[in-house]
């Protein structure tokens, strides 16, 4: 692995991946979905949630997981488990499509409880960070722990503006929402869920033979 020493356009480099990550359509991006329709501040909230769980796992890998190898059975395991972890997820978002939630202090905890679900159940997630991120950290080990830490707070902004911005777009459009979008929402996270779930679990599956 080629790394790169020059600082800055290392940020760099951490800001268009974590970007190309962050804006693919996934499960947090779904629950954000979800949640944005009663609570503005939803998108914020579960980039908290996301946050509680990325950054032990980021200073995790930098302080032990980068050190050695990380065997397959590890990642096959992570797919299976976060995958049905993941349908689960899904088929909770379906039984619970008709329930309405006013927007308190309880929904903004649920909130921030949402993105520590999804993220700690997304095998996608936990995968890109012993594959892609485990790589990014080793480079960011040529700059210390300041550095590091530079680097992992860049990389969860990038969370955070992207689920705030999407939101408030989702809270601010929501007028002209009926139940037929509302329903056809729902089912988009559904969707998500249960498609990436089984694509983990598939995955997994598939590297056992």
């Amino acid at each position: 692995m080629v790394l790169i020493t020059d600082p800055y356009v290392f940020l760099t480099s951490v800001v268009l991946i974590s970007l190309s990550g962050v804006l693919m359509p996934g499960p947090l991006f779904a629950v954000t979905m979800e949640k944005a329709a009663k609570n503005k501040s939803a998108g914020a909230l579960i980039a908290i949630g996301h946050g509680i769980v990325e950054f032990p796992l980021m200073f995790l890998i930098f302080f032990v997981l980068s050190q050695f190898t990380i065997p397959n059975i590890v990642q096959i395991a992570v797919g299976l488990v976060g995958g049905l972890l993941m349908i689960i997820m899904g088929i909770e978002t379906f039984r619970k499509r008709h329930v309405t939630q006013e927007v308190s202090v309880a929904s903004h905890r649920e909130s921030i409880l949402a993105g520590v679900r999804t993220t700690a159940a997304n095998a996608g997630f936990i995968l890109w960070w012993l594959t892609i991120g485990t790589a990014l950290i080793l480079n960011a080990k040529l700059f210390g722990l300041i550095g590091f830490s530079v680097f992992a707070g860049v990389h969860w902004l990038c969370d955070l503006s992207f689920y705030t911005l999407a939101a408030l777009a989702v809270f601010k459009s929501q007028r002209f929402w009926n139940d037929n979008v509302r329903t056809a929402v729902t089912l988009f996270c559904v969707a998500v869920f249960v498609g990436f779930g089984s694509y983990f679990m598939g995955s997994a599956i598939w590297s056992l033979t």
